[in-house]
């Protein structure tokens, strides 16, 4: 992707939000992503003024509207505005929210034509660098995540399940945690994906009932592939963990964050945990 110079005047100024192309913080009140959480979104690294990612990201976006069946969207313009949130920027995080716009009676979304993109820039998290490096503590969330195969895998708006584990996290003291679906079984951090290592064996949670479909989840999995080492997508129990001689968490800012501990279970030897952030850095 190239900057449009079109666009540049605005972040000279400084704004770090557009939304349909334009640069403002107004939203329509009657907006479906505000009422209904009706609409999904994508949040991308940035390194040296480029998205990482990119056409994964994009794609990402396609597919998740047309599961939702929201308008078509004007996908060259998004590449443009997400672009120029990029340019110039050494290390940042760029977001892109699409909703299905304003329409509709109630749920009936009759006559939604016209969806909403916003496109946001925020500055990196500065912990996650010594997460990767040191790892984090874990604690199991007390919460579990619905199931909805409808929306499972999907980065959708609604969010309330993750902002409640976020709150129970800090009434805990806590970073991040482990979440288990309603029928007990693993599926994911409040905030990334979940992988652990049996053996030469790499597990991961199936999400076809609950749980986000990475970016980094499927990086992982490919460089797993490459390396030759045996991954499998499965429903196992907590006591999985509990078994496992390596755990990690993936997103697309925090990379793969070895976890420390889960309660009074150590992992103190991330071995293929360091194999695989020697390749990320190589990717990005």
């Amino acid at each position: 992707m190239r900057p449009d110079t079109q666009y540049r005047a605005f972040f000279i100024g400084g704004i770090p939000l557009l939304i349909n192309g334009i640069a403002t913080e107004s939203l329509n009140a009657r907006d479906r992503g505000l009422a209904y959480g009706d609409g999904h979104f994508t949040t991308m690294l940035v390194k040296a003024g480029e998205v990482v990612w990119w056409p994964a990201h994009l794609a990402r976006l396609q597919h998740a509207n047309a599961r939702l069946g929201l308008a078509e969207q004007p996908w060259d313009a998004l590449a443009a505005e997400v672009a120029q949130m990029a340019a110039g920027q050494t290390q940042a995080v760029v977001k892109v929210v699409l909703t299905r716009g304003v329409g509709g009676r109630g749920y009936d979304s009759g006559g939604c034509d016209a969806p909403t993109r916003i496109v946001s820039l925020a500055p990196y998290p500065e912990h996650y660098p010594g997460w990767q490096q040191h790892g984090i503590a874990a604690l199991l969330c007390q919460q579990p995540l619905g199931e909805a195969p409808m929306l499972a895998g999907l980065k959708t708006l609604g969010r309330l399940e993750q902002v409640m584990l976020k709150r129970e996290l800090a009434a805990r003291g806590g970073v991040e945690g482990i979440v288990l679906n309603s029928r007990g079984f693993l599926v994911e951090g409040v905030s990334a994906n979940l992988f652990w290592r049996r053996g030469r064996t790499v597990f991961t949670p199936d999400l076809s009932r609950a749980g986000i479909d990475g970016i980094m989840r499927k990086r992982v999995m490919t460089m797993l592939k490459q390396m030759g080492i045996e991954l499998r997508v499965v429903e196992a129990p907590l006591e999985s963990l509990w078994q496992a001689e390596e755990v990690w968490l993936t997103n697309t800012l925090m990379g793969i964050v070895p976890i420390t501990s889960i309660g009074e279970v150590h992992y103190p030897s991330p071995v293929l945990i360091r194999r695989l952030q020697e390749r990320l850095v190589i990717e990005v």
